[in-house]
């Protein structure tokens, strides 16, 4: 029952009591157990205030504030006398002990109401839930935010790397008669042969591009049977070319530039990815840089008629011969990679949001990840396995 309800039924009863007794005594009863219940309830809250040792210290000086109030309210020589003279009974001094007790009762209703979160489990536990739920949602905005600033990054170019692509596409226009491209069909045929060994860099960073063909060129016993497949974006096609015709790393490797825009299937009917991408104004501008990153994806469909492919990232240096990696067995799988799980970027739970049901219940967010610098599609595996399709369907079923 609450203070109002009590103060009430105790009202009530005083008025029923037998003729004969003094209304006003009876009065000046229930007021001073009003006032004692009220003390208790106060002194309640305050104890559990001590004992909750949270954000409690502003609730508990309120509840002793009022407590202290209201012992110094029932303390006055004037209202102690209600309860003690025997006879008639000051009307003035009753009123005022009705009013102070009235104000009293309103600001203690007030101070539990405002503590009943701190109090009440359920209300706790709530809050709990908004908090965590609050945090996720900054962790995943954070997440996007750091994925958008190392996207600039990679995207923003040195100043003497734009310099040497601009120098690059101006000697292209001042002689343009030494790279018309004229159709070399021996060429083609070693690009689309499967018995070769190829390779697939995905690259809008020419010198770091450059390090690698030559790397692996130097480091193989048999370079004629190596080609490379270069993939940049629009800018950077030209300057590319001129670079590798300008310094190629030998003269039996071969090497193909093409850019993105040389890919059909880059639409936003069948990559899900550019849908979301030119959706998104922020990410608009870095287009070609997400776009080049998620190619890896597509290998299948751009290079239809090889069976095996080494994809290398442009910040490799390659040290060994790399030929035996397109005998070794995979065993019907389609990826082999180096394995890492040493350091901040080294578990699954760093790369996906587990938050998403989907993921949680289909991978290990403690399992490692692999290095993304050197790594084997068997492209056959992949077709058979349908592997696009099903990055396809993660892509609309799980949003990060």
């Amino acid at each position: 029952m609450g203070i109002g309800q009590t103060y009430v039924a105790r009202t009530i009863q005083a008025a029923l009591k037998p003729d004969g007794e003094d209304p006003t005594k009876a009065k000046v009863e229930i007021l001073f157990k009003q006032a004692k219940y009220q003390l208790a309830l106060i002194n309640a809250y305050a104890d559990h205030a001590r004992r909750a040792k949270i954000d409690t210290s502003k609730q508990l000086k309120s509840f002793t504030d009022q407590a202290n109030a209201i012992s110094e309210v029932l303390s006055q020589p004037k209202i102690r006398s209600l309860q003690e003279d025997t006879g008639n009974v000051d009307e003035e001094t009753l009123s005022l002990l009705e009013k102070d007790l009235k104000d009293r009762v309103k600001i203690t209703r007030q101070l539990m109401m405002d503590a009943k979160e701190l109090f009440d489990n359920h209300v706790k536990i709530q809050k709990l839930k908004d908090t965590i739920f609050a945090v996720n949602d900054q962790l995943t905005r954070a997440k996007k935010q750091e994925d958008f600033s190392n996207l600039i990054a990679a995207r923003s170019t040195p100043k003497s790397l734009h310099c040497l692509s601009m120098r690059l596409l101006e000697k292209k226009i001042t002689n343009e008669e030494d790279y018309v491209e004229v159709e070399d069909h021996g060429l083609a045929a070693k690009l689309n042969n499967p018995s070769l060994f190829h390779y697939v860099i995905f690259s809008d960073n020419l010198l770091g591009a450059s390090v690698v063909v030559k790397s692996v060129v130097h480091n193989t016993k048999h370079p004629e049977k190596h080609v490379f497949h270069v993939v940049t974006d629009k800018m950077n096609l030209w300057a590319m070319k001129v670079w590798f015709k300008m310094s190629p790393p030998n003269n039996v490797s071969r090497i193909e530039i093409k850019s993105i825009e040389d890919f059909t299937f880059v639409n936003p009917s069948y990559m899900p990815l550019v849908r979301q991408v030119d959706g998104d104004r922020q990410l608009r501008n870095l287009r070609s840089h997400i776009i080049l990153k998620h190619l890896r994806f597509y290998l299948p469909e751009m290079y239809p008629k090889l069976h095996r492919v080494i994809l290398l990232e442009d910040d490799v240096v390659v040290q060994k011969d790399l030929s035996s990696l397109f005998e070794m067995n995979l065993e019907g799988k389609v990826h082999a990679a180096v394995e890492t799980c040493i350091g901040p970027y080294s578990r699954y739970s760093y790369y996906m949001n587990f938050s998403n049901t989907l993921v949680s219940k289909e991978l290990d967010p403690n399992a490692c990840a692999f290095a993304f610098g050197l790594n084997v599609f068997d492209l056959d595996a992949w077709r058979k396995d349908k592997c696009t399709k099903e990055y396809h369907r993660w892509q609309s079923e799980v949003k990060q």
